[in-house]
């Protein structure tokens, strides 16, 4: 699979991230033998980039046991989660993200989410001490504004930011894109698939079960639902008229975005893996973007490409 680096002077990672929220249980229990098999097959078909966070339920563990025997493989990026950014809960939070991972260090170790009743300055040099003692190797962000970002750089090198970016939400992110870009920041967007919007499989009326936190998304009720839904079922037709579905679609469109270093893309079973590996080798020329944002239409606003050469 295609390799980028990953912002300034850092590791080079294949083009899609395997996500492993939903392999936690995020979108539903996932049977533990099942999980493992899926991010064996992430890593046979390339996607050596690994994404999870310590809020994610289960995912750290799960990984623990997958990763087992093919740590060295990988890049494995993981989360400081909730509302608590003390140096006391962040080594309190790094030492169980390290167990649970059966890891010694963390390759990537990012904020969830700002936190302004933290000062930044401390944050970032608690990160910064964990980056001196080996715990962790390059510290990234996920969530924050062009202004939050640029806070943190002050204290310390940022290498990565994590936006949500996909083909439905996308308006506010991209000054956040175009803030990485131009300060050499990796970008690695999460829901690419919008949560399963861009999966092809909902439809208006479906509903989730009581331990599916997509239950409580308001995107999947309603008049918003079914305007996406709408937009859904063309940009589907679309791609089958290539040969190709919504969700390598969906992927294609991101990595196409000359801000995104990686793509991430949850998955829950082999399956889903090959679908989605197919995505890589899928390259949207100029002409095909602008058929997406005629598809697309007053949805979103279109994103200006001559801003990121």
């Amino acid at each position: 699979m295609k390799q980028r680096v990953l912002g300034k002077c850092g590791p080079e990672v294949p083009i899609i991230c395997f996500g492993a929220w939903p392999i936690g249980g995020g979108m539903g229990s996932v049977d533990v033998n099942q999980s493992v098999a899926t991010v064996h097959a992430a890593l046979d078909s390339g996607m050596t980039f690994i994404d999870t966070a310590e809020g994610y339920q289960t995912s750290e563990s799960v990984l623990g046991k997958a990763l087992s025997e093919r740590r060295h493989e990988v890049v494995l990026a993981t989360k400081l989660s909730g509302n608590d950014h003390s140096e006391a809960h962040m080594r309190n939070a790094i030492e169980n993200s390290l167990t649970a991972l059966g890891t010694d260090y963390i390759d990537l170790y990012q904020l969830h989410s700002p936190q302004s009743r933290w000062p930044m300055e401390e944050t970032m040099g608690g990160l910064l001490r964990l980056k001196e003692e080996g715990k962790i190797r390059y510290i990234g962000i996920s969530n924050y504004s062009p202004g939050q970002t640029e806070e943190a750089m002050s204290h310390g090198p940022v290498q990565s930011s994590q936006p949500r970016y996909n083909m439905i939400f996308r308006h506010d992110e991209e000054r956040t894109l175009k803030f990485c870009y131009d300060n050499d920041i990796g970008v690695i967007p999460h829901s690419v698939l919008a949560k399963g919007l861009l999966g092809g499989r909902y439809k208006p009326g479906d509903t989730f079960p009581e331990d599916d936190e997509r239950r409580l998304f308001n995107f999947f009720r309603g008049k918003l639902f079914e305007q996406i839904f709408d937009v859904t079922t063309r940009l589907d037709e679309w791609a089958h008229d290539r040969g190709r579905d919504i969700v390598q679609l969906a992927v294609a469109w991101v990595i196409a975005h000359p801000a995104v270093t990686s793509a991430i893309v949850g998955m829950k079973n082999p399956q889903q893996v090959s679908q989605v590996s197919m995505a890589a080798e899928w390259e949207l020329s100029t002409s095909e973007l602008e058929e997406i944002e005629l598809i697309i239409g007053d949805l979103q606003p279109i994103w200006n490409k001559d801003a990121f050469s």
